[in-house]
């Protein structure tokens, strides 16, 4: 409790009163830069602060004018889902000159800003930290030349700058993500998507052209969310030879039954003697070698445009909250700041220290997310002849669990791939628990999971059914089968069916082998994990479909709309999902509400009603109050709001678990379940002893999660006590902190735990491992 009030007094204590802050895009436009305009602007106006749009990138600030105007918070409304940058970018070669920061810097002066928030790329960070370098020098320029007084410049004397990076390519140390990158992967994978339905027609192979002059990241990601046969990034010159070794892959692709390939080349692509490698180079080497009917596709500028997907907008609008947070607590002696995100944490790093190792360039290798996906790809980018794999003679087990999860595939064909180079024999069972009883075994192949990435649904087949009332005859088949570990992927049913296994042991020790679960769920109500498959892919269909209802309101004014969201009592599709869709209101299971709160609600939606923006949108968990259903709302509002608005309701129901995979559920699942695969083979070698495996302790029985910034293997038996059982989700989840940001930005005056805001940290690097 007094670390509650403690917070809460921090949080009262970062009063903007008196303060102004300028917020401006510079560089190449980013899906996501609008999200973080507008969590700038209304956190800065939440607080008493003046905001000002900066038009136009450092041009506008140099020029003054009408390019620095005073934001308002109607003026940030229907941002949130546009591409771009409304305010405008541009390079501005002006700024790189002394004269032109100083123009620059009076223009700042004349009105009170001296609070910068700059969203753009490595350029444009290192152009604001030179800026706060030499503004007290500028300042002393400006009172010599007459245009400022020195009362002015002693009121300014301090320019604090927050840096957040807006850029499609992830190429920026000391964050997973930038803003953007999501969205360029959605436009890629949807191209390559479609792309794959006309080439599997023709049985052609597609050689495709993605951004990353400097930087692979967008082609590695995407490779490994499509299942492309061969990727070219500039950090990996592929070693002498390549040629013969890509065209061998492919035709053994085609020997195994493969109708199509896919090659992803990144722009930036080299060779080791730096020879630039283009899609045509590599069109012309694939018809030359192997005579396949081949085809060139650049995608270019699609990769930029579009509407800002789930992750962007809620990444976009963290980060503009912690940027606002961060220039409230500057000081003189508080370096400049980049606010980013490290796992599923917002951490502030020194801004000069994360840009010198971008311009390190070879660094990026050796960033944490690259690296991270690098080695995935590489596990399972060739398969050997099965002569040159290790035998293991271990037999592993997938099967999947509960309610089927769009990325659900994508991890069984990565567990299939890994173990198959591990060494063990994979066998699928389909139908969940159901068909593990009733012996629906069999091996599976690692080109029977061909094409598996893009596919929604669960092609293994899952049930709800837990093992508790069949566990003869599932040790049955694990004896029948020789099974000596398995891996369950699943939501909530996934964890309680392996906690019923583990608590087996004592009866039945055929259950004495390594066991993990993988989370997927859309609900996102699994213990041990921050995040679980699927739920990215949910968000992104919720997200979708409000765009569109809100578009739908265009013609007709005062109109709120309820909808109805899934996720049983967890109310993390509904909270988040009302952040990254701008809803005004959000009614989940885990915060209570009563008639007082609706109404209180219907008169804020009255006001809003009175302002330029006059539509609403109300999102409702479909568990959150027995009392007050959907309907019950929806005739409430409509009841309340008489005269000024209209409702409208929709249910969106099972559209929120149908559809392709989002490219993060595709690299989450295909990440994860290697993790998981390789833990299996090292538990394996450490319980296999006279012969047969014997593991009967806690640590091998373990649900693989992300926790804040680590993935981490942890015992089910001890998650139990962080389990509410009766409501199927987790005692604490980390999402419920996101849930006042949603209502600050909708104008609800509330309180925000900043207990957990990032402190200024120095930049991790990882180190560099053996070259391969």
């Amino acid at each position: 409790m007094a670390k509650q009030q403690d917070t809460k007094k921090l949080f009262e204590n970062l009063s903007g009163a008196g303060k102004s802050i300028g917020v401006l895009t510079s560089g190449g436009d980013a899906q996501g830069m609008n999200a973080a305009v507008r969590a700038v602007v209304r956190m800065g106006i939440y607080v008493g602060a003046k905001v000002y749009f900066i038009h136009e990138g450092y041009q506008g600030m140099v020029d003054g004018g009408d390019n620095i105007e005073e934001a308002s918070w109607e003026s940030v409304s229907s941002m949130l889902q546009v591409g771009g940058t409304v305010i405008g970018s541009a390079r501005c070669k002006e700024f790189r000159s002394h004269e032109g920061r100083l123009k620059a810097a009076h223009q700042l002066i004349l009105r009170g800003i001296t609070n910068l928030c700059v969203i753009g790329g490595d350029g444009s960070l290192t152009g604001a930290n030179l800026f706060r370098e030499e503004w007290s020098g500028l300042l002393e320029e400006l009172v010599q030349q007459g245009l400022i007084d020195e009362e002015a410049a002693q009121n300014n004397s301090e320019l604090h700058i927050v840096g957040m990076v807006g850029s499609i390519d992830n190429d920026f140390c000391g964050t997973d993500m930038t803003i953007g990158t999501d969205s360029a992967l959605h436009r890629i994978i949807e191209v390559v998507d479609a792309i794959m339905t006309t080439a599997q027609s023709h049985q052609r192979t597609f050689v495709l052209e993605v951004m990353g002059r400097h930087c692979g990241y967008l082609a590695l990601v995407s490779a490994l969310a499509c299942g492309a046969d061969w990727v070219l990034i500039p950090e990996m010159p592929p070693e002498d030879g390549w040629e013969e070794h890509m065209c061998q892959k492919l035709s053994e692709s085609r020997s195994r039954g493969s109708r199509l390939n896919i090659i992803i080349v990144a722009e930036g692509a080299t060779d080791r003697q730096g020879k630039a490698i283009t899609v045509d180079n590599v069109k012309d080497l694939v018809v030359s070698c192997l005579g396949f009917d081949t085809r060139v596709t650049i995608l270019g500028h699609v990769q930029r445009g579009g509407t800002p997907s789930a992750f962007d907008r809620i990444l976009a609008s963290r980060m503009g909250v912690e940027a606002v947070l961060a220039l409230l607590e500057a000081s003189d002696s508080t370096p400049a700041c980049v606010v980013s995100l490290c796992g599923n944490q917002a951490v502030r790093l020194p801004l000069m220290e994360c840009v010198q190792m971008v311009s390190a360039y070879v660094s990026l290798i050796f960033c944490r997310s690259f690296e991270n996906n690098l080695n995935t790809y590489k596990l399972l980018s060739y398969h050997k002849a099965d002569s040159e794999l290790p035998n293991s003679s271990f037999k592993v087990a997938v099967l999947n669990v509960g309610a089927p999860a769009a990325g659900m595939n994508a991890a069984v064909r990565s567990a299939v791939r890994v173990g198959i180079k591990e060494g063990h024999k994979m066998f699928a069972v389909n139908d969940g628990i159901e068909g593990f009883y009733k012996g629906q075994i069999k091996e599976i192949k690692w080109g029977d999971v061909a094409g598996w990435t893009g596919q929604g649904g669960s092609i293994l087949g899952t049930k709800r059914t837990l093992p508790a009332k069949h566990l003869d005859k599932i040790a049955e088949q694990i004896r029948i089968h020789n099974i000596n570990a398995l891996l369950v992927i699943g939501g909530f049913e996934a964890f309680e069916c392996l906690l019923q296994l583990y608590e087996a042991r004592t009866s039945h020790e055929d259950f004495c082998i390594p066991m993990c679960v993988l989370p997927a769920t859309i609900s996102n109500n699994v213990p041990g994990t921050d995040l679980s498959i699927g739920a990215d892919t949910s968000l992104n269909a919720i997200v979708e479909t409000c765009d569109r209802i809100k578009q739908s309101a265009s013609g007709t004014k005062r109109r709120v709309f309820i909808i109805e969201t899934m996720g049983g009592y967890c109310g993390y599709l509904a909270s988040v999902g009302g952040l990254a869709a701008g809803a005004d209101t959000v009614y989940i299971y885990e915060e209570p509400f009563g008639i007082r709160d609706l109404q209180s609600n219907v008169e804020h939606l009255t006001e809003k009603m009175k302002t330029g923006i006059q539509r609403g949108l109300v999102l409702r968990n479909e568990n959150s109050n027995e009392n007050f259903t959907t309907d019950f709302i929806y005739q409430l509002y409509s009841e309340e709001g008489k005269g000024v608005f209209d409702c409208r309701k929709n249910v969106l129901g099972h559209m929120q678990q149908g559809g392709a995979p989002s490219p993060f559920d595709r690299n989450f699942g295909t990440k994860i379940a290697a993790k998981a695969i390789q833990w299996i083979s090292r538990k394996l070698k450490e319980s296999y002893k006279d012969g047969k495996v014997f593991a009967n302790t806690e640590d091998t029985a373990c649900l693989l999660g992300m926790r804040r910034r680590t993935m981490a293997f942890q015992p089910v038996v001890q998650l139990k006590d962080e389990t509410d059982f009766a409501h199927r989700i987790p005692k604490e989840q980390w999402w419920l902190k996101l849930h006042p940001l949603m209502k600050i930005l909708a104008k609800y005056k509330t309180s925000y735990d900043v207990s957990d805001s990032g402190q200024l940290e120095p930049v991790t690097r990882v180190r560099p491992k053996k070259a391969d």
